[in-house]
């Protein structure tokens, strides 16, 4: 099968005057785009998990802001107005950096001197979009090297051509991997609550044929000690300077685990994942979503004794973990050495 980035389902796609968003809470069992036409519409398309992953959210945002200069301009206030839908953008999601790093990069462009502003924020965004292609490509074959003749991963969540702008992060690892032929197998947590990795990883391991196992998450224990997998390769929604990644929920318990039993966590990730303005992963602040996510609808009353807690990412010690890939190098150990060697790369 085709690689999903190559075929008609992607997770963004740019008509020129609209962003069609696949609905990705609807996978598998149902392939449908939005099509939006205002920055309001893209915020709400990522705040309701529409689109999600760290890089295909920073995408899909930038497309947002050239949606509301073509809704805005050439009104007087144009650029003020834009503005005003930078800010709700960029309060759709806290946790992912990708958002603010390409809304920030937007709002640069935003007040450049331009003849045509509308034909220099498209160039932009798209020029955010194929870049992330090309970083994705890039890491998956430094990763496929680190991995070398590794023959069963674990992963985590999606962060695959739906969380990106094509190809994948911690996916595009894997199939680079398997294009080499030494991976043979891949298997992916139900990534709870949203059951990502259920939906939208062995999907996607599928349209590559790649044979994948899902398997619960409460399973990944007894599959370390089995023996059966080398590695466990995930995405980031952001690092810091020292090397800690926040990333969905699960995977700071994935790595304590990967500890006990002797296997090895790689993070692969691009470069607009890094915030070097903050030291630590104590500094992040950490996404809470509806309880309505976990509850059942009988503990929804008023006066229900039953609560929720639902953060929906946490954050690994850079300790934990063996090595974080990007596009423009790799870091091995970052416990040790912490990531400030690729801020200057």
């Amino acid at each position: 099968m085709s690689n999903l980035s190559q075929l008609n389902v992607q997770a963004l796609q740019w008509s020129g005057h609209s962003l069609k968003v696949l609905d990705q809470r609807l996978l598998p069992d149902s392939i449908a785009y939005d099509d939006y036409q205002d920055a309001a519409g893209v915020t709400d398309a990522i705040a309701s998990m529409r689109v999600r992953g760290a890089p295909a959210i920073g995408i899909a945002a930038a497309y947002g802001v050239v949606l509301s200069a073509m809704q805005h301009y050439p009104n007087a206030d144009w650029q003020a107005a834009v503005e005003q839908d930078i800010k709700q953008l960029a309060a759709s999601r806290p946790t992912a950096v990708n958002l603010f790093w390409a809304l920030n990069k937007m709002q640069q462009q935003l007040v450049t001197p331009s003849a045509n502003p509308i034909a220099a924020l498209t160039q932009l965004a798209q020029k955010i979009h194929a870049d992330d292609i090309a970083a994705n490509h890039a890491m998956g074959e430094r990763g496929a090297d680190i991995l070398g003749n590794a023959k069963a991963v674990l992963t985590h969540c999606n962060a695959g051509a739906l969380a990106t702008g094509g190809y994948g992060t911690a996916l595009g690892v894997i199939r680079s991997a398997h294009k080499r032929g030494h991976l043979q197998h891949v298997y992916a947590d139900e990534t709870r609550p949203w059951l990502q990795g259920a939906r939208l990883t062995v999907w996607e391991l599928a349209q590559d044929g790649i044979p994948a196992t899902l398997i619960a998450d409460s399973a990944a224990a007894w599959l370390m000690k089995s023996g059966k997998i080398d590695w466990i390769v995930v995405g980031a929604d952001r690092i810091t300077a020292n090397g800690d990644v926040a990333n969905k929920i699960g995977t700071y318990s994935l790595a304590v685990l990967a500890k006990q039993h002797g296997v090895k966590v790689m993070v692969a990730a691009p470069s607009s994942t890094f915030d070097f303005s903050l030291e630590t992963g104590d500094e992040i602040e950490i996404e809470e979503r509806n309880p309505k996510e976990l509850l059942a609808d009988c503990y929804l009353t008023d006066g229900s004794l039953v609560s929720a807690w639902n953060p929906v990412f946490d954050v690994t010690p850079a300790e934990l973990i063996s090595a974080i890939v990007t596009e423009r190098g790799i870091v091995i150990d970052p416990g040790k050495h912490g990531v400030r060697s690729l801020e200057a790369c």
